[in-house]
């Protein structure tokens, strides 16, 4: 189960990093890929929390909060570029640089 969220943050990542790119380089990115990012992010998140849930003794416990935190961050910088608004580039970049350490935290919990 956790390997399946793994995948799903990986192509989250992908789709980040395509998004991200896009937005240093002042072009627009597509909305299928941005919403893609999105869904990725939240599929893994869920099924990680879910196995949290079902194993509430064993699960990587920095990496759910982490995760969490991106999410939050996502989801607020999706609202501002709703209402036409950029978000801070230090803030895209913290996100996806936090968003890695939690990948990295959850690949070692899996494999280590």
């Amino acid at each position: 189960m956790l390997k399946i969220a793994l995948v799903s943050f990986v192509l989250a990542a992908g789709t980040g990093l395509w998004t991200l790119i896009k937005w240093l380089t002042k072009k627009d990115s597509s909305r299928l890929v941005i919403y893609s990012h999105g869904i990725f992010a939240v599929a893994g998140l869920g099924i990680l929390a879910y196995y949290s849930y079902n194993h509430p003794d064993h699960f990587p416990k920095i990496s759910l909060y982490l995760f969490l935190v991106v999410a939050l961050v996502g989801f607020y910088m999706f609202f501002r570029d709703l209402k036409g608004k950029d978000s801070p580039m230090a803030l895209a970049l913290t996100h996806a640089l936090v968003a890695v350490l939690a990948c990295i935290l959850l690949l070692t919990f899996l494999f280590f």
